[in-house]
């Protein structure tokens, strides 16, 4: 055995004064082949930095290796035993443990015990050892340099401050860029009180930086952090067997994500077949123009059932049309501390530009017919063509939807939420525990949105456990997630239990994955929810209609520093002031606001961006929603100013035949060719706009086939995944109406109608008013 070693050979052990070290220390021998040896027993002491025995500033249990920090006791008497009491000298300095065993004697481990540390401040390097000292100016700061220091004897500190390697100090007044490194730096103190007297940053030894978000940044032996992922997070600095909050740090974050197709005359907008792979280039850069790379960003999709959207590329399983955009989505990308979002950015979602994806070809449907007056559920398959048989549910729905990927309808009822299952076409689970309206289900499938009226409670219902996942107070009216199922909007309303009539209210709630449950109102009530596209915040029904973007305003607190603090004001309004609408609905291009209201009035907006200025970033006018970074606030800018968007009326005109007691659905195409309006009241027909993505477009009605007698208003509606076909179920005939496109880009009804013949409890056959669909590979 030639080598003893006590760990950390380098960087020693801190102590506080009388304060006994948490484990002892454990000695490993080795042979001159590096081969671990067994030791019997080993023999500790402790000396001065000169060699001599001393066990006035630490002393060790020569048995165990146990540590303290003063003078253990000894030889006390009355039963007490010995090295059990911790006796303080409270004597500064550093002293130095041997291990001995077997002939051989260890590495000195340096200990350091000084006053109780009551507080580690995170900041920059000091450039003045005498009087701003900082861990640079430590002597234990120059254990890896091959220089030496002159001690102060005032303080305990070098004269002149350590020389790093590290680029910089890292920054304590921003954020730094990913891959740059910086030196840590912190300044340590005693009798809770920074002030210059009691500052200890020279005899604590050597401090241990850990990130509570390891993928932000990573921190060598040495203190030098290397910037990764974008975010910002606390900094706990080990010193006394013991973790203190620092400080914090900061990784600059994207202030643009672009989306482009690579070697394409049109970056953003290709078409793509069926089942072929597209790659999408990513291109991320931060405020210093800064590449980044190894984001986790989430990639979206308008229509995830034909073209989901995969890691920068996209795989259309049917024909179709999506807008695909990437989101930097806090907490997966940028996080940061809750009373730190908006400092520097971070905290705050980042967008992309949207890529426009169109896949030819038709694809066949698989349409499920339900009614809330009958206890049936009718599917029919349109490869076959062929009516199935009508299913037999125990209680008429009040609600239904179905799963993105098309395998789960999920009906709402007064008694209990029924799952159905479209693989086997019969009902796979009831839970009586949930009673309500189904709103929605999130596009991942993983959760849905339930109101139910009678308690007064709206749920998110996670659908892999069928358990409550969270529930929030109210009358749920509208909700609508995110593409990337973070978040839902959902509107509220007040319940008239005499009536079962909700009236829509001024209330808005939103749940999101980072923040929870927040709630806010409104100027006006709410009737309906359209999500922007891309998704940076959505639209509001009323009178007028409003919107919300996710960009937070923010409060910084005090002087802007990495340690400042925040105050969020989420969800702020976005200054759009439209046309009055009981449904309204965005379309997969961006760039419209469609509307529409009993009094038999259609609007149409186009959606635009104002010029404006984000931080040194000058961003043109342009069409469609923002994108890129949220407003950030500087030194001169404390306060972020609110995100607005612009919703500018091009079309407004009356439905033309139509006398509507309620606006049902406005139902755009995936390619945002069309728009389709249901309604209850009379008309006989079904009204269309064809948008126009400059201006005014056309709004015409389509006459209702008379096949199977006489319709008398479309009440509900789906467009098929191909953009097809759109399935109106009508009152008058309660049948299911095939509206198709023809060669010249019209649609009309000339395919037969579809007779599902639902009946109510006395056989009478009602109104087919629920439908949903899922798309099928064609069959020629």
């Amino acid at each position: 055995m030639t080598t003893i070693t006590l760990q950390p050979k380098i960087f020693g052990i801190s102590l506080n004064f009388a304060q006994i070290s948490s484990t002892s220390l454990t000695p490993v021998a080795t042979d001159c082949k590096g081969t671990t040896e067994t030791v019997a027993h080993y023999t500790y002491a402790t000396f001065d930095a000169n060699g001599v025995p001393d066990l006035t500033i630490a002393d060790v249990n020569p048995t165990t290796g146990s540590l303290c920090a003063g003078t253990w006791n000894r030889n006390s008497g009355g039963g007490i035993a010995d090295f059990t009491t911790c006796v303080p000298t409270n004597k500064t300095g550093t002293a130095y443990v041997v291990a001995s065993g077997s002939g051989a004697s260890s590495n000195p481990l340096p200990v350091y015990v000084h006053p109780v540390v009551t507080s580690v401040v995170l900041g920059p390097l000091s450039t003045d050892c005498i009087n701003d000292p900082a861990t640079n100016c430590s002597p234990a700061a120059f254990i890896n340099t091959q220089t030496s220091c002159t001690i102060n004897p005032a303080n305990g500190c070098c004269t002149v401050p350590v020389t790093t390697e590290a680029a910089a100090s890292a920054s304590a007044n921003g954020c730094v860029s990913q891959s740059v490194t910086g030196q840590l730096a912190a300044r340590v103190y005693q009798n809770a009180t920074q002030s210059e007297q009691d500052n200890i940053s020279c005899q604590v030894g050597h401090l241990t930086y850990t990130p509570q978000i390891p993928s932000i940044l990573t921190i060598d032996q040495n203190g030098v952090a290397t910037a990764q992922q974008p975010g910002s997070t606390v900094i706990t600095a080990g010193i006394s067997n013991a973790g203190s909050s620092a400080g914090f740090f900061s990784t600059c974050p994207p202030v643009s994500i672009t989306l482009s197709i690579p070697n394409s005359t049109n970056p953003t907008s290709v078409v793509v077949d069926q089942n072929f792979t597209q790659p999408i280039t990513t291109l991320a850069t931060d405020m210093n123009g800064v590449v980044l790379t190894g984001l986790a960003l989430t990639y979206e999709s308008t229509t995830p059932t034909t073209i989901p959207a995969g890691v920068s590329s996209v795989t259309p399983l049917f024909p179709g049309a999506a807008a695909i955009t990437a989101t930097c989505q806090p907490p997966t990308c940028n996080p940061s501390p809750f009373n730190q979002i908006g400092l520097f950015g971070n905290g705050k979602p980042v967008t992309s530009n949207a890529v426009n994806v169109t896949t030819p070809g038709n694809n066949s449907t698989v349409l499920y017919i339900a009614s809330t007056n009958s206890l049936y559920i009718v599917p029919v398959d349109f490869s076959t063509n062929q009516i199935g048989t009508p299913i037999r549910l125990p209680y008429q729905p009040n609600s239904m939807v179905i799963s993105d990927d098309g395998t789960t309808v999920y009906m709402g009822t007064a008694f209990e939420l029924m799952t159905f299952t479209t693989a086997t076409n019969a009902l796979a689970t009831q839970n009586t525990a949930v009673t309500g309206n189904v709103l929605a289900v999130s596009p991942d499938g993983t959760t849905l949105v339930i109101s139910d009226p009678i308690r007064q409670l709206i749920y998110l219902y996670t659908t892999a456990t069928n358990t409550i996942l969270t529930q929030y107070g109210g009358v749920a009216t509208h909700a609508a997630f995110t593409p990337d199922s973070s978040t839902v909007y959902i509107t509220l309303g007040d319940y008239n239990s005499s009536t079962g009539v909700t009236t829509p209210n001024n209330q808005l709630l939103v749940h999101s994955t980072f923040t929870g449950w927040f709630a806010t109102t409104s100027s006006q009530s709410t009737t309906n929810i359209a999500i922007g596209v891309p998704t940076v915040g959505a639209f509001f029904g009323g009178n007028p209609t409003t919107a919300r973007t996710y960009c937070p305003t923010t409060t910084i607190n005090g002087t802007i520093t990495n340690s400042s603090t925040t105050a969020n004001a989420f969800y702020p309004d976005a200054s759009v002031i439209g046309p009055s609408a009981d449904l309204i609905a965005t379309t997969n291009d961006g760039l419209h606001l469609l509307g529409a209201t009993a009094a038999g009035t259609f609007t149409d907006s186009l959606l635009s961006t104002p010029a404006t200025q984000n931080g040194t970033q000058s961003i043109p006018a342009h069409p469609g929603l923002p994108t890129g970074a949220c407003p950030t606030g500087g030194a001169n800018a404390p306060v972020t100013p609110a995100v607005k968007f612009i919703a500018t009326p091009t079309f407004t005109g009356a439905l033309p035949g139509v006398t509507a007691t309620a606006i049902t659905g406005v139902d755009p195409t995936s390619d945002s060719v069309a728009a389709f309006i249901t309604y209850t009241g009379t008309g006989g027909v079904l009204p269309v706009y064809m948008p126009n993505p400059t201006g005014a477009g056309t709004l015409t009605t389509i006459p209702l086939s008379t096949a199977l007698g006489t319709p008398i208003a479309p009440v509900a509606g789906v467009v098929s995944a191909d953009d097809l076909t759109f399935y109106a179920g009508t009152s008058g005939d309660n049948v299911v109406h095939l509206i198709t496109k023809q060669t010249d880009g019209t649609y009309k009804d000339t395919t037969a109608p579809i007779a599902p013949k639902l009946i109510d409890q006395n056989n009478n056959i009602v109104t087919p008013n629920l439908l949903v669909q899922k798309p099928r590979k064609a069959i020629s």
